[in-house]
């Protein structure tokens, strides 16, 4: 049978710039995140994170309908890696932003692309990225470095955690993309974070997972999280050089502190603002004058 075009977010954008979509992916991202803040008090860091993995694989199995058979053992393995790191990276951010604003996590997070981005290069200009980013990390450590500053270290040992495990998913998503046509690596990725989760999830949210509002508004996280950025990222890049869609990607810490303020309240001192400018400048700058970027 057909699928019908309407049901995929990717073909129905494709009359929308580009750029467009990549900054709509980027707000989807954010508000994605706060509405799993919002869930917090209710199911838990733990079982706001099982909804988004759990409900993200359920809607990609549904909307491509990836054939999950037929590989080798190596390549199961490598996806069931890719798994592990993509369930530990949104679980380190939802306890990240559990205990610190949103727009400070990312920006904590963003550390994490913007060293693949960088690493191994000798170029005095990449020089000037990291010492940008690591401005910025100065201006937020909670070691009253330039002042107090009252950030929960654990918050942000868990939002660089999540930067760690972020690069780790950089590295791992070209090798699972070779391997696996379309998002099939994906899917059976998230299958994977599913069952890991799982027991985290239920321990955080226990009978509260089954409250059909928390799943609907589960599902919100999943489809403003994973599946619909996902699909315009992929559309985007059929049409976009590397290079300015790593500048527009780039503007992900900057939104999520006005998401932050916008839906969550979150008001930010100066220190972190400078901290996100520098952090974001450094993203854009490594990206746009990326070696051999397209």
């Amino acid at each position: 049978m057909q699928k019908d075009p309407t049901a995929d977010p990717a073909k129905r954008s494709r009359g929308i710039p580009p750029t467009v979509l990549v900054l709509l992916s980027v707000g989807s991202v954010q508000f994605g995140a706060a509405i799993a803040k919002g869930l917090f008090d209710a199911v838990g860091p733990g079982g706001t994170v099982l909804f988004r993995i759990s409900l993200s694989a359920l809607v990609l199995l549904l909307l491509w309908r990836p054939n999950l058979r037929g590989y080798a053992g190596r390549e199961y393995a490598l996806a069931a890696l890719f798994g592990v790191v993509l369930a530990g990276m949104n679980l380190s951010l939802y306890l990240a932003i559990d205990r610190i604003p949103l727009g400070v996590a990312v920006t904590l997070e963003f550390l994490g692309p913007l060293g693949v981005a960088v690493a191994g290069s000798r170029r005095l200009l990449d020089g000037l990225w990291v010492v940008f980013a690591a401005t910025g990390i100065v201006l937020l450590a909670p070691l009253d470095v330039l002042g107090g500053n009252d950030l929960d270290p654990v918050g942000v040992a868990f939002a660089l955690l999540a930067g760690v495990l972020w690069a780790s998913y950089i590295l791992l998503s070209a090798r699972v993309g070779g391997v696996f046509p379309g998002g099939t690596g994906l899917v059976i990725s998230l299958c994977v974070g599913t069952l890991l989760l799982l027991p985290i999830g239920i321990s955080d949210g226990g009978y509260a997972l089954l409250d059909p509002k928390l799943l609907l508004a589960g599902l919100g996280v999943a489809l403003l999280s994973s599946a619909v950025p996902y699909s315009l990222e992929l559309e985007a890049l059929r049409k976009l050089p590397t290079r300015v869609f790593g500048v527009l990607m780039s503007l992900e810490p900057a939104v999520a502190a006005l998401v932050g303020f916008l839906v969550l309240d979150e008001l930010l001192g100066i220190r972190a603002v400078v901290a996100i400018g520098l952090v974001t400048v450094a993203a854009a700058g490594a990206s746009l004058f990326a070696k051999g970027g397209s």
